[in-house]
């Protein structure tokens, strides 16, 4: 009999069996100096920050649609609308495939719609299977209906519509304007979609998420001046590629944050909202041991930025860094792209005599390990891999 026994076993007392070491993730929320208000108070009064008020909302106007864009894009999503709803209630010969529910998403529908991009989004939810040939017959269904209603109009080239398939459903346009088809359907059908068959089933879980987006944002972020942040954050993203990963929904939900979450509960207004945005993506907001914005439209407590690869909330995190600095240092023109370009991010930029150097990346790649070899800290990288991954 081995000495000790089963006393020895696991080192522990009454043969009592060691457990392994689990990795509990426990996110953060990072640093908010809005949320903190009270615990710092300030001893100066506010900074005079007419001068960035001004320029926002002037931006602003340069980025919403001109009034021939919205009239245009508006005219074209109301007769798409039409016939879709008729093949709803009435559907007549047409068997191919039966409708169920149509509803406006995206920008257009929203309010937050940006110039140069005259685009409209339609889901349509099919009570039948998503087939590749209903889809087809679908588009050209939509297309007779439109030109039998357009007849006695008198319409210009510009005006004159042509339908064109893609991936997601269709699309009907003309030289000004464009309206996206978007097809569905009901969730009890997801799982019985066949690849070579159907249209992607993780497309249409997108296309009902959309449809989810719209009732939330409608409810909660009807204020107008969520909807002028959301603008200048989209514009943001074009002009600097650390931002350029945040998807339409998260810069919805950060501009939401920005503006309604404070201890009053009331809409912050929008020059501060718009410092608050770098301060928290500065202070880690989308990292990844951070608490994030959790989807509220998805089950479970799913952070939106985990659809980002580290690689991106790095650089998400460094540009804002970066841009907090030339914005605290008054370069908000250059950061809304009224005066100078996006080169600030990238490069050493002075103001005032301040020089202001862009931040280098902190995230490295792992290097790939040779078979045979071990990593004494393979545990806990999977650990946060998994975090990320289940959500």
């Amino acid at each position: 009999m081995v000495r000790g026994g089963i006393r020895g076993r696991g080192g522990m007392r009454g043969g009592a069996v060691r457990v392994p070491f689990k990795k509990t993730f426990v996110p953060r929320h990072p640093f908010d100096i809005t949320l903190c208000d009270l615990a710092f108070p300030k001893v100066t009064s506010p900074p005079d920050d007419s001068a960035l008020t001004a320029a926002l909302l002037k931006r602003n106007q340069d980025l919403c649609p001109t009034a021939l864009e919205q009239t245009a894009i508006a005219n074209l999503v109301t007769k798409v609308q039409g016939v879709l709803d008729n093949l709803v209630v009435a559907p007549g010969d047409f068997s191919t495939c039966q409708l169920d529910e149509v509803r406006q998403v995206g920008s257009f529908k929203k309010g937050t719609m940006v110039t140069g991009n005259n685009v409209a989004d339609i889901v349509v939810i099919l009570k039948t299977l998503p087939t590749k040939e209903a889809c087809d017959a679908l588009a050209k269904k939509v297309e007779l209906d439109l030109k039998n209603a357009m007849k006695t109009e008198v319409v210009t080239k510009a005006e004159a519509l042509t339908t064109s398939m893609h991936e997601k459903g269709f699309d009907i346009a003309n030289r000004v304007a464009k309206v996206r088809v978007l097809i569905a359907t009901l969730p009890q059908n997801i799982r019985k979609l066949e690849p070579e068959t159907h249209l992607d089933a993780k497309v249409m879980q997108a296309h009902l998420a959309a449809i989810r987006h719209i009732r939330w944002f409608e409810e909660n972020a009807h204020h107008s001046s969520i909807k002028v942040l959301i603008r200048i954050l989209r514009d943001l993203t074009k002009r600097f590629e650390g931002f350029a990963p945040m998807s339409p929904w998260t810069l919805d939900l950060l501009a939401h944050l920005a503006i309604m979450n404070n201890p009053n509960r009331q809409a912050l207004p929008i020059n501060q909202a718009f410092r608050r945005v770098f301060q928290l993506l500065a202070s880690g907001l989308f990292l990844p041991g951070s608490a994030g914005i959790t989807d509220p439209c998805e089950v479970g407590h799913i952070r939106v930025h985990t659809s980002m690869t580290l690689e991106q909330q790095d650089g998400c995190c460094m540009t804002a860094q970066t841009l907090l600095r030339v914005l605290a240092h008054g370069g908000f023109k250059h950061i809304l792209g009224i005066e100078g370009n996006a080169s600030i991010a990238r490069e050493m930029s002075v103001w005032d005599g301040v020089v202001v150097s862009p931040l280098e990346r902190v995230y490295e790649k792992p290097t790939e390990k040779k078979e045979g070899e071990e990593d004494e800290d393979m545990e806990a990288v999977e650990g946060d891999g998994d975090d990320d991954g289940m959500e």
